[in-house]
């Protein structure tokens, strides 16, 4: 008899996880995570390395 009544638990406890869907404060989770605004790529290591077009150019 125990074993019936822990089975129904578990299957109300899962019933309820799977329906349960949290709020999402996008805008807070951005400032956690430090999302930049602007989505603006920027090498670091651009200045220290040439490019690969500009050594072809200088070969030929």
């Amino acid at each position: 008899m125990g074993r019936g009544r822990q089975k129904a638990k578990h299957t109300k406890i899962a019933r309820e996880l799977k329906s349960y869907s949290p709020s999402l404060n996008t805008s807070a989770l951005e400032r956690e995570l430090g999302h930049p605004e602007e989505d603006q790529y920027v090498d670091k290591w651009a200045d220290l390395y040439a490019d690969e077009d500009e050594d072809e150019l200088e070969r030929a």
